[in-house]
């Protein structure tokens, strides 16, 4: 498997690394002129490259041919319950590997964690670095899109927007995803709400119930917070999308 780096814009068939890139290239991986690497530029598209210079002063690659998409078909976005300690690193590693499209931390009524603006954006930058390396690991080039946590109003207001909304729920009885998937086959932006540790109120559920959300069972065991939003994304992933 190639090694991944993410490039700067591209000129004339050749990209620079970013300064942390080629430290990595050069000082980690010792890499050499003519060894083969995947580039990235973080927007989606992706090339399959090879070293042209490396050494103290930076490393460029030379682009050889453009490589296929490996974006899913599908867009996935999960809406998360803000979790306790950090539980959400595991969380976007794991939807960035699955190829989820984002993530939307939601304050919820019974979220323990209660992070303030200036947390919130603080937290938003560790996640997307987090994504970034998460993203060169598995060889994707558009990491999922991570948002600052939103108020329960604002993450209604958003889910408003999508064309399915997924809801895993302990107290849903006999509904699963499979039969959501026989009613809309063609769904292309769904939405996945998962509760946080104390899971969601009977309101918050009759919120989205308003909005025409479905509510579906991951099964007969009541699932950690992170572990449902794992599940749930890769049972859409595969239900709708590559997986």
């Amino acid at each position: 498997m190639m090694h991944s780096f993410y490039i700067e814009p591209p000129e004339s068939g050749m990209a620079a690394l970013p300064a942390d890139e080629a430290k990595h290239a050069a000082r980690v991986l010792r890499l050499q002129p003519g060894d083969a690497v995947c580039a990235m530029d973080g927007a989606g598209s992706r090339w399959r490259a090879e070293i042209a210079e490396i050494g103290a002063g930076g490393a460029k690659v030379r682009l050889i041919e453009p490589l296929a998409s490996n974006e899913a078909p599908v867009r996935v976005t999960v809406y998360q319950g803000v979790p306790k300690a950090d539980k959400l690193d595991f969380i976007v590693q794991k939807l960035t590997e699955l190829g989820a499209a984002a993530l939307v931390p939601v304050k919820m009524e019974r979220c323990v964690a209660k992070p303030d603006a200036k947390d919130g954006a603080k937290r938003r930058e560790r996640l997307e670095r987090i994504a970034q390396e998460a993203a060169k690991q598995c060889g994707r080039a558009l990491p999922p899109r991570i948002s600052e946590p939103l108020s329960w109003k604002e993450a209604l207001s958003d889910l408003a927007g999508r064309g399915l909304v997924l809801v895993p729920w302990e107290e849903a009885r006999g509904a699963r995803m499979r039969d959501v998937l026989a009613e809309m086959p063609g769904a292309a932006d769904i939405g996945v709400v998962i509760g946080p540790e104390g899971g969601m109120t009977a309101d918050e559920v009759a919120a989205m119930a308003e909005l025409g959300a479905r509510m579906v069972t991951l099964g007969p065991r009541i699932l950690r917070t992170e572990t449902a939003s794992v599940v749930a994304a890769a049972l859409a992933m595969q239900l709708w999308g590559d997986l």
